[in-house]
């Protein structure tokens, strides 16, 4: 029973945790309507590694492109303090910079199959008669391939102040697709700042 509660927790992970989600977000009201567009804003994405830094870079940029302004992608890898990358940014000719990091937040493995094995009653005996039942499952093998849900936490500065304009952090589930999960963290991202009064409509 142990191996069914086992494959019954790994399954209710998987569908428990769909969907992806902005969990927070704080933006500075004196900032409302910035950047204008038709702005230049830096694009800077840190990540454990390339492919991830080159996807949320791309994901990141094709988001800024709906809200009107022009992305610039920050050399890779980016600086890691944040006054280097807007004195780069300035010198680009951009009024903001648009920082994301992206995280490794869960990791789930799918059920595998199971078997069952059933022992039906018996009776018999010199005196005496009786009964009994078995019943048991167990997974087969390791289970499915693992998968991971990663999170996104943004940052969009003033380029020429130095000061943070807005802030958000979205979550995705586990997926093999890490690619959709980027590109559903980055639309929400935005929109998260769009309604917080960030990027003239």
């Amino acid at each position: 029973m142990k191996c069914v509660a086992t494959t019954l927790v790994a399954a209710l992970l998987l569908s428990g945790c769909a969907g992806s989600q902005l969990v927070a977000q704080w933006n500075d009201p004196q900032f409302a309507g910035q950047p204008p567009r038709g702005a230049k804003v830096m694009v800077a994405c840190e990540a454990p590694e390339l492919t991830l830094r080159r996807l949320c870079s791309d994901r990141m940029s094709e988001q800024l492109l709906t809200v009107g302004v022009q992305p610039l992608p920050a050399p890779d890898p980016a600086p890691p303090d944040e006054a280097t990358l807007l004195r780069m940014a300035q010198s680009a000719g951009a009024v903001a910079l648009w920082r994301t990091t992206i995280a490794p937040e869960v990791a789930a493995v799918a059920p595998g199959p199971s078997i069952g094995i059933g022992i039906g009653g018996f009776g018999g005996g010199y005196r005496s008669g009786g009964g009994v039942g078995i019943g048991m499952s167990a997974p087969i093998g390791g289970g499915g391939p693992a998968q991971t849900g990663y999170g996104a936490s943004a940052a969009l500065s003033d380029v020429a102040s130095g000061r943070l304009m807005w802030s958000g952090r979205a979550s995705a589930s586990p997926s093999s697709d890490v690619n959709q999960q980027l590109a559903t963290m980055a639309a929400q991202l935005l929109e998260g700042a769009r309604q917080s009064g960030l990027f003239p409509p």
